[in-house]
């Protein structure tokens, strides 16, 4: 269970990192530990959404942008680009249900119930419509959002996303080490007579990560926005899932990184945000035709 949870607090940045880059990975860890995003009081506050106290935060001002982290991880997940979009946009983070400041009593946790609850925060401030950037989990409610919600999602960035929890998404290594680690935490639970919380919490958080989600490509191509679809070319997630998530939606471009992993947002932070940014600030481009030439 310890190293599940260790898994879960890290964003599964660390156990994605290389080599060379697990002494930088341990510096990122401590950097999320100590920055003031995700614990400023100055601007967090807690919203009532959908039968849970939502915490969030908002930074800066201008066109609204939704930014939504991955399984157990939190607002701080995003150090590098908060102060980098906040130059120009209402940056809006949240802890999403179950995970990080945001507690959930509820015995049962889906990307569904996320998604809409992130849809409910955006009527709870008010905000028609936004631009949106989701990472691993967040990538996948991301999705959701621009199928259940359309009318909410104006562009959208996904990295790191999956369709269904199986080998045919995730790299076989990784999804055999999350499921029996999935079964060794259930089976540990049934033997207790009276579970912790927190424990309790994090079946259900392990539980969403082993088994879910489970998105047609059918329902893909329902997506109306604008798509930048972003993976590693050794990420989690394989590469040609992330390839078949761009081909099944209408209007997408393909972003995939070479020599990178799982956390293209933190090994390769500059130019994640500059690429983001200038998907988000430039008119999508369809290329047909002749256009495939330039």
């Amino acid at each position: 269970m310890k190293k599940f949870a260790y898994m879960l607090a890290s964003a599964l940045m660390l156990l994605t990192a290389s080599a060379s880059h697990a002494q930088e990975a341990q510096d990122f860890r401590k950097m999320m530990d100590t920055t003031q995003y995700g614990r400023n009081k100055a601007v967090g506050k807690y919203a009532d959404i959908r039968g849970i106290k939502m915490y969030y935060e908002v930074y800066g001002k201008g066109e609204p942008l939704l930014i939504i982290h991955g399984n157990g991880g939190s607002i701080n997940n995003f150090l590098f680009q908060i102060p980098y979009f906040a130059k120009k946009y209402q940056v809006i983070l949240a802890d999403s249900r179950a995970q990080g400041k945001t507690i959930d009593h509820a015995d049962s946790l889906s990307y569904e119930m996320i998604t809409d609850d992130l849809n409910g925060l955006l009527d709870h401030l008010k905000i028609k419509n936004a631009n949106v950037i989701g990472w691993s989990d967040g990538g996948i409610e991301g999705l959701l959002l621009a199928m259940r919600h359309p009318d909410k999602v104006k562009k959208l960035a996904v990295t790191g996303a999956n369709l269904r929890p199986d080998t045919t998404a995730v790299d076989p290594f990784l999804q055999k080490a999350v499921l029996a680690e999935n079964i060794q935490a259930a089976d540990s639970l049934k033997k207790m007579k009276t579970v912790p919380a927190g424990m309790k919490n994090q079946l259900k958080v392990m539980h969403l990560l082993s088994y879910e989600p489970n998105i047609k490509n059918e329902a893909l191509r329902s997506i109306t926005c604008p798509v930048l679809v972003i993976g590693g070319d050794h990420d989690v997630i394989t590469t040609r899932h992330t390839l078949e998530i761009f081909e099944n939606i209408p209007k997408a471009y393909l972003w995939i990184l070479p020599n990178s992993g799982h956390s293209t947002p933190i090994f390769y932070r500059d130019m994640f945000n500059q690429v983001v940014g200038d998907f988000l600030a430039k008119p999508y481009r369809s290329i047909e035709k002749e256009g495939r030439f330039n």
